[in-house]
């Protein structure tokens, strides 16, 4: 490797959520930082969660209350940050006395309350339920407590946004196939996984944040052991025709003590999860069985009038939570709290490896991660991330932001300017400028993505396949029939149409 390689202050290898964290805050800091990502971004773990902002309820019962009051404190800033992509929601919990006492619950919800200041979520309260509800009529009572909602992709990709914006270099689909350290720095090699095209570059410091990869790197890239071994875990989700409709979430008991989510979802849909499996294997490889989907058809159908069943189910996901693995307990009672590992010899570049963590905390992880780096450099500046908008949050309230672009582009159909706002916020203006209809869009793919999005997504968003885009970017993998979805995929294949990328 020549001097003449790329010499970056920090370079990440990860592109789910804490990745693109960390390089969102060291770039922030006025560091040199590239990110790489052997895949798409958030294409693993980042993008198979229950979507959502909370402070973890149920971790109070294995007495987890220092991660619960961090991801409590960590809720109330992130809601503030991307009120695009993220809203509160309140959740219902029936109460089964025999599964946990009321008493119990009534504690649980009181120091769920208190743990940390709230300045937007309402308390928790009991209830009861009455015969008109969606639930069967022998649960009478119940409690309610607030959390948040948050499109777990579009963070990521916000992130990476924030990350560019600051100077970062973001390279998805290329993979980190080797790192050594020689005379003082980090010498990699990169390799692009679609073409092969390899690429030398140097690095006063790196992070390791793979994720469920996170301590198999050590013996594949770095040659070196690793300080720690993950416990994975399962966790597995299921959509199906929308269960109620009330706005409100439903947290259920079930017999063996887990917990499951049943969560409003684009407007038509439940989603329901999730499952605690260990797993073992390949990571890339996870997914749903047939057991894990009965299981949760099961566990809501004793609760909910209107029953499920497997047929119904119109989409499923897994992913895998790379925990801190203690070898004790049962999957559910893992800790989902996170630790780094700083390998730094004297007069060698710095190794800070991240394991554990859980999409709420996010910004802290990356927060602690980066002070830890910038011991190394003096001329980093200081934490800036708890008082941060990300792109297109900069906004007051989404109604206001739905007023504004209905007086902007009145031409834009009602349920496509909800979307936009939920998905894009402020940043919808850069691909709607200068539209004065429907039409100026470009090319439709079926009725609810056009192509100045589509632009805008490979251009700005590191977008490069259909999947990006539908499942990732958009959920429009669920509205798309076959044709639309095939015409998109000709639309990406075609190079002369494709506009160039950030």
């Amino acid at each position: 490797m020549t001097t003449d390689s790329p010499l970056f202050d920090v370079l990440v290898i990860g592109g789910g959520v804490n990745g693109t964290g960390i390089a969102m805050d060291a770039a922030g800091r006025g560091l040199r930082v590239m990110l790489c990502e052997m895949n798409d971004l958030a294409s693993a773990t980042s993008s198979n969660s229950s979507k959502l902002v909370h402070g973890g309820l149920r971790y109070l019962e294995h007495y987890e209350f220092g991660l619960v009051r961090k991801a409590l404190i960590e809720r109330e800033l992130l809601l503030n940050s991307a009120p695009h992509i993220m809203w509160p929601l309140r959740f219902r919990l029936p109460h089964r006395p025999h599964l946990r006492p009321a008493w119990m619950i009534r504690v649980g919800l009181f120091l769920y309350d208190h743990l940390a200041r709230r300045e937007r979520l309402p308390g928790s309260c009991a209830i009861r339920f009455g015969p008109d509800g969606p639930l069967q009529p022998h649960i009478t009572r119940g409690f309610e407590y607030s959390d948040g909602w948050v499109d777990d992709a579009r963070l990521v990709v916000l992130c990476a946004q924030a990350a560019f914006d600051r100077g970062a270099e973001i390279k998805t689909r290329t993979r980190c196939i080797q790192a050594r350290r020689k005379a003082g720095l980090w010498h990699l090699t990169l390799q692009n996984t679609v073409t092969g095209e390899r690429q030398q570059c140097r690095s006063r410091a790196l992070v390791n944040a793979a994720g469920p990869w996170a301590s198999a790197l050590f013996a594949d890239t770095l040659a070196m052991p690793s300080p720690k071994q993950l416990r994975l875990v399962k966790g597995s989700h299921i959509l199906v025709p929308r269960l109620h409709d009330e706005p409100a979430a439903y947290i259920l008991q079930s017999q063996d003590n887990r917990i499951v989510f049943v969560l409003p979802y684009q407007q038509r849909f439940s989603l329901i999860g999730t499952t605690d499996v260990d797993y073992e294997g390949d990571p890339a490889k996870v997914a749903i069985d047939d057991a894990e989907v009965a299981y949760l058809c099961n566990l809501v159908n004793g609760y909910f009038k209107q029953h499920t069943s497997p047929a119904e189910v119109v989409w499923r996901y897994s992913g895998v939570r790379p925990l801190i693995d203690n070898a004790e307990g049962e999957a559910q009672q893992a800790s989902r709290d996170y630790s780094f590992e700083l390998d730094a010899p004297e007069g060698e570049p710095p190794l800070l490896s991240v394991f554990g963590g859980k999409l709420t905390t996010y910004r802290l992880l990356a927060n602690d991660a980066t002070t830890t780096l910038c011991r190394f450099f003096a001329e980093a500046g200081p934490a800036w991330t708890h008082t941060a908008v990300l792109p297109g949050g900069n906004f007051s309230t989404q109604a206001r932001l739905a007023e504004a672009l209905r007086s902007h582009y009145p031409w834009l159909p009602d349920a496509l300017l909800q979307r936009f706002v939920r998905s894009y916020g402020t940043l919808c203006h850069r691909f709607l400028q200068g539209c004065e209809q429907l039409e100026d869009m470009g090319e439709a793919f079926g009725d609810q993505l056009y192509q100045k999005e589509v632009d805008y997504l490979i251009a700005h968003e590191w977008a490069g396949t259909a999947d990006d885009i539908l499942w990732r970017r958009t959920k429009l993998g669920l509205e798309l029939n076959d044709e639309a979805r095939e015409r998109l995929q000709r639309y990406l294949q075609a190079p002369d149409t494709r506009p160039p990328t950030s």
